[in-house]
């Protein structure tokens, strides 16, 4: 990670209220005009952070899906006999030519 002090100034244009009430409007948000305020304050902080991460040196670290290597836990796909077709039918409320028979659905026709 890159040790360069952070620059005085913001890594990001300033935003106002009218940017915050932008946003707010998008999002569907109703906010009072001191949530206006503080929400650009707020929002101003979490860009100064996000550009801050940007900034970090990763250019010898390779890429990763997790912090931590994974084992998978799943056992072994094993074929094993089932039931009858003609036993498994027989507990269906309806069966027709050897297949499980559903209702018709989503306005299908005939």
């Amino acid at each position: 990670m890159s040790t360069e002090p952070a620059p005085d100034t913001a890594a990001h244009p300033a935003l106002d209220r009218q940017d915050i009430a932008h946003l707010a409007r998008l999002a569907r948000l109703a906010v009072t005009d001191e949530e206006l305020d503080r929400f650009a304050g707020q929002l101003g902080a979490v860009l100064d952070a996000v550009a801050q991460v940007q900034r970090a040196d990763v250019d010898d670290v390779a890429p990763t899906t997790h912090a931590v290597p994974l084992t998978n836990v799943l056992r072994a796909d094993v074929t094993t006999p089932s039931l009858p077709r003609d036993v498994v039918l027989a507990g269906a409320p309806a069966a027709e030519d050897d297949r499980f028979r559903v209702p018709r659905i989503l306005g299908e026709e005939a």
